[in-house]
């Protein structure tokens, strides 16, 4: 099942030339792009589904979605699932919809002012929504003696990377991390997003200053010890320059395997092959090379090479 994912650049150009009147109500509303309602079920999919409703620390109630391991297949795992930034949980149920025949249960959350959920998108009010799916996985009795996974798609990603590296005790909770598309720096997207037409393209340094970058995955990736890591990103990504997501993975800490793959942005798992990339890589993460490349070190060695 193929996800649909609005476009980061189209709406980011023009919020960005009205940037000042956006900045007055808080500069971290262009990172969001909301759809309210939810247009399709799992069951679309033909997968069984569990509607939920988590409630954060601040009250608000956010509209999750279960889906168990596929009736018979022995549970291998927990994947906490976070989108990216347009539309709502519906349209990303392609990043996920094939992992419970694999055995692993998924968690979708939408972030508050998405879908189903409460409130209006904004930082560091969504990382309270992330708490709040941690919480629910915490007690939830499926997942308890199983690893837990992330998959963090765009933003998504670089949320949890921020939030990660604010709560190492959460951080420790993970066996795994896995980022699809995931931007080094929100600022540099959005000056991409902006050269790539010529109408903005004279304004787009001034103009990107706008986009707040304190809380990119940049500045606090490099304290993700511990949890492998592995990073897709696409060559033909034109939302977030495969450079961009490349800078990320240099400064993650090792283990750490960067995968390139081809397609639009966070179409990774619409391609068969990048789906078994992924469940090798959940099969062991601490020694797991990926699909070697020319000039890519491992970060384990084969013992079998010769020397």
């Amino acid at each position: 099942m193929k996800p649909t994912t609005p476009t980061f650049s189209k709406h980011l150009r023009s919020l960005l030339l009205g940037a000042g009147l956006v900045c007055l109500a808080g500069c971290s509303s262009l990172l969001f792009y909301p759809e309210p309602g939810q247009p399709l079920t799992p069951e679309r999919a033909h997968l069984q589904y569990r509607d939920l409703t988590l409630v954060a620390a601040d009250g608000t109630r956010l509209h999750a979605w279960w889906l168990p391991a596929k009736q018979g297949v022995p549970i291998k795992g927990t994947v906490l699932h976070l989108h990216g930034n347009g539309g709502n949980l519906a349209w990303h149920l392609g990043g996920s919809y094939w992992l419970p025949e694999q055995g692993y249960q998924v968690l979708m959350l939408d972030y508050r002012g998405y879908g189903l959920s409460e409130g209006s998108p904004s930082l560091p009010q969504v990382y309270g929504d992330i708490q709040a799916a941690l919480d629910w996985l915490d007690k939830a009795p499926p997942v308890q003696g199983k690893p837990l996974v992330l998959l963090g798609q765009s933003l998504g990603g670089a949320m949890a990377i921020h939030y990660l590296a604010e709560h190492p005790e959460q951080r420790r909770r993970f066996q795994a991390l896995v980022f699809d598309g995931v931007p080094a720096s929100y600022r540099d997207v959005g000056r991409y997003a902006l050269s790539t037409s010529w109408m903005t393209w004279p304004l787009q340094v001034p103009l990107s200053w706008l986009v707040p970058d304190h809380d990119s995955p940049i500045n606090s990736i490099d304290r993700l010890q511990g949890p492998p890591k592995l990073f897709f990103h696409s060559i033909d990504d034109n939302l977030v320059p495969m450079a961009n997501g490349i800078r990320l993975y240099q400064q993650a800490p090792p283990p750490r395997v960067l995968q390139l793959t081809r397609g639009d942005h966070v179409q990774t798992f619409a391609d068969p092959t990048w789906r078994q990339v992924m469940l090798r890589f959940l099969d062991d993460p601490s020694h797991f090379n990926g699909l070697r490349r020319l000039a890519e070190v491992p970060n384990y060695p084969d013992e079998n090479a010769p020397r």
